[in-house]
């Protein structure tokens, strides 16, 4: 397996800049949302329109609208997680409310051949309410070696480290606490994690971390379309994105031995950060209608700048090394004057394209007598070119340097990956019944890194009068890996950098209310 390294956590005073390359995914590795219709077909509503949800999706699918609308999509999300470390499983659930697409399309004729449309839309384009729970029996590496690492690296004594801002949220807690020390052996001073001694010993590690999540990231769009001779539809949108994300990581670390003098009895670190901000995004699309009953769509999304993201962290390690130093607390607002680490930075996520196929039966004016369509989209998405920027107007060298190695790590960690959709739907009069299956698929260049999305689906919709309600529920099965830390010198028998395997078996039920006007 490759080796990833996580970049060391750099602090300037209380700026700190701490992006990870696992950011990357938080930002374009999500199914996509949508109203309770367009998730009951899979999602595949790239190239059938007649839905506010294209336009997030396909805004060129806004040009069948002929008139007003209005929806409003409330969800309900059922989380249930199974995580895999060192060969031990757990599970835990959690449950949350969503929100689908709210919003509005007016269309109308402009002539005999053309009409035009605008929409102005809400939605929910990631929900981040999760909580995920791993622990196991390590026999290999401790967590804290990481801090023992970037102690010895930087070439400081102790007393330059407990001073050094920089070290605020790992080496300086763990040397204040005793859990990292310097040893004399044989007249070379060795820097050395206290729970190593447990590990030289032949004895197990018991670690166990915990990540609750909170928060989510919305789009608020306004769209624009224009349909020629229901041959032709052009439409684009503009969106704007916005950041809302909490991450509370608490990992705790236990001797399993009955020894209480050797220096080591547990340790648990607590790191909380948040995330917010906002950005701009395009869309453009196109579908085109050769034949009566086939309809070809293709959309690019361009990449959305983050043009601000602030992140806000503290951190505590409350360590017990029994005979060596015995209790202590730490907070990291102890190294930053009783500020919390603050970072500005921008960003780039991928870019998307897109394209689609519809086959609509009896493809006719009265839609009543409409039967149903089948639908299919293949998205490719640019993981790999997601890149992260200094906000500040004046970034030092050591912010270049750091954002340019971050972004090299990204290039090599990821790459660009499809996802695919199809579903369906059949008309009885004003009932409709609908199923959909997606897939997104891996996008780690790491073969031995496993992760994707597979969502099924089905749904039934009522529409009478202008009046419509649409019920979904979409049974999605996610999988990924997470790294509790990384070392660079791992033992030679046993690779140290271990991920667990989290398994998010997701429900989600869908309901959409609307109106025409």
């Amino acid at each position: 397996m490759k080796k990833y390294l996580l970049l060391p956590t750099l602090l300037i005073s209380n700026i700190i800049y701490a992006q990870i390359p696992e950011d990357v995914l938080r930002y374009s590795f999500f199914p996509q949302n949508g109203t309770a219709r367009s998730l009951a077909i899979g999602g595949a509503m790239g190239s059938l329109g007649g839905d506010v949800n294209a336009i997030f999706v396909n805004p060129a699918g806004l040009g069948n609208f002929k008139t007003g609308e209005f929806v409003f999509t409330p969800g309900f999300f059922m989380n249930s997680n199974k995580s895999s470390y060192r060969q031990n499983q757990i599970k835990n659930k959690k449950n949350n409310f969503g929100l689908g697409p709210i919003g509005f399309v007016y269309g109308t004729k402009t002539n005999s051949t053309t009409s035009q449309a605008i929409s102005i839309a809400l939605t929910q384009t990631a929900n981040y309410n999760n909580s995920i729970q791993y622990n196991g029996l390590n026999k290999v590496s401790s967590y804290s070696e990481q801090w023992a690492e970037q102690f010895s690296k930087s070439g400081q004594t102790i007393d330059d480290a407990l001073s050094n801002p920089n070290f605020a949220y790992g080496v300086a807690p763990a040397l204040f606490a005793y859990l990292v020390d310097t040893f004399r052996v044989n007249g070379q001073v060795l820097i050395r994690a206290l729970p190593e001694n447990i590990l030289d010993a032949g004895q197990a590690l018991r670690q166990q971390n915990t990540i609750d999540t909170k928060g989510a990231q919305y789009e608020i769009a306004l769209g624009y379309a224009v349909n020629k001779n229901d041959k032709f539809q052009f439409g684009f949108s503009i969106g704007i994105p916005i950041m809302d994300y909490h991450n509370s990581t608490t990992f705790k670390e236990t001797d399993t031995s009955s020894n209480t003098s050797n220096g080591f009895g547990s340790f648990t670190y607590t790191d909380d950060y948040t995330t917010s901000g906002a950005g701009v995004n395009l869309k453009l699309g196109i579908i085109y209608k050769p034949i009566e009953h086939l309809r070809l769509g293709l959309a690019v999304h361009t990449p959305t700048y983050m043009v601000t993201l602030k992140d806000k962290r503290t951190s505590t390690l409350n360590a017990n090394t029994e005979d060596y130093n015995g209790i202590a607390t730490v907070s990291s607002l102890e190294f930053t004057n009783d500020q919390p680490g603050e970072s500005k930075y921008s960003m780039l996520t991928p870019w998307k394209v897109m394209v689609s196929g519809s086959w609509v039966f009896s493809e006719i004016e009265d839609v009543r007598k409409q039967k149903g369509f089948l639908t299919a989209d293949i998205e490719y998405v640019n993981h790999k070119g997601s890149n992260f920027y200094s906000a500040n107007e004046a970034p030092t060298t050591e912010e270049k340097s750091y954002y340019k190695e971050l972004n090299k790590v990204i290039k090599d960690q990821y790459k660009g990956n499809f996802n695919f959709r199809v579903g369906g739907e059949l008309k009885f009069n004003t009932i409709m019944a609908r199923l959909g299956f997606a897939y997104y698929t891996n996008p780690y260049k790491d073969t031995e890194l496993k992760a994707n999305r597979m969502l099924l689906s089905g749904g039934l919709g009522y529409r009478h009068k202008g009046f419509f309600i649409d019920l979904t529920y979409v049974y999605s099965v996610n999988k990924d890996v997470n790294f509790p830390y990384r070392l660079e010198e791992s033992r030679p028998e046993v690779p140290a950098n271990k991920f667990a395997a989290i398994n998010d078996n997701r429900g989600n039920i869908i309901a959409s209310i609307g109106c025409k006007f």
